[in-house]
């Protein structure tokens, strides 16, 4: 298998990486065994603001979520909004319970999100055309060896289902710590510009963190222990 041979996530159907790392906690276990069936996808039909949530509403969706730090503050932040995240490492799937579920306390639960634990595109693809106004790919595994290049849901399938399911005006946004993935990226990205506007003037724009964009502790980790420049990226869906 090389990066030269055709294939993305769209047409590999497989999900690659860990699925479960240290055993659950008790609490995170009882919120996987209560909570994650409440406020999982429903198992089949389309995917819609008033399936999810009963009314008409600005839709997010985040494609693997870590330990969703990022999705709860957006969904804190925008309660008129629903936000969909999906994640196959269950670890994050329990975390990101968590703070839906308050934080111990620390917060009110969070109603306006619902969670996936699988794969991202098998959800994405339920999502009728044009319906998303947010897509969220932050710091997805770089997959750095070039015979491993289709993996990364940065490759022109991946993107051109993007493009789809957003709203015309609707923000895709990107982040990564790794230059290899950067770089792939950019590449990917200039081959859809008739589809996204790059939402950027200068190099700050790409270097400095936008608001209402959270640091992840797996940002923060990449950049106070590793010492990896961050980079952030916004494209608008064009009309």
């Amino acid at each position: 298998m090389t990066a030269h041979k055709p294939g993305d996530p769209t047409t590999l159907n497989r999900l690659y990486g860990r699925a479960k790392g240290k055993p659950l906690r008790t609490g995170q276990q009882a919120l996987v065994d209560t909570l994650l069936p409440k406020i999982a996808m429903p198992e089949e039909g389309p995917i819609t603001a008033e399936v999810l949530f009963g009314e008409d509403c600005p839709l997010h969706f985040e494609i693997g979520f870590g330990g969703g730090e990022h999705m709860a503050y957006r969904a804190d932040m925008l309660p008129g909004h629903g936000f969909i995240g999906a994640e196959p490492f269950i670890n994050g799937v329990a975390q990101a319970l968590v703070h839906v579920s308050g934080d111990n306390g620390a917060h009110a639960p969070l109603g306006n999100v619902r969670i996936h634990h699988g794969d991202a595109l098998e959800v994405l693809a339920r999502i009728p055309d044009g319906s998303l106004s947010f897509l969220y790919l932050l710091h997805p595994d770089p997959w750095p060896k070039a015979r491993h290049a289709k993996r990364r849901m940065m490759n022109d399938g991946p993107v051109d289902m993007f493009a789809a399911k957003l709203k015309p005006g609707g923000e895709f946004r990107f982040g990564t710590d790794h230059a290899i993935y950067l770089r792939h990226a950019l590449m990917v990205m200039q081959r859809h510009t008739d589809q996204f506007e790059w939402l950027c003037d200068k190099p700050a724009d790409f270097q400095n963190r936008p608001g209402g964009w959270p640091e992840t502790r797996y940002e923060h980790k990449a950049r106070t222990v590793y010492g990896h420049e961050v980079w952030y990226f916004r494209y608008r869906r064009k009309g």
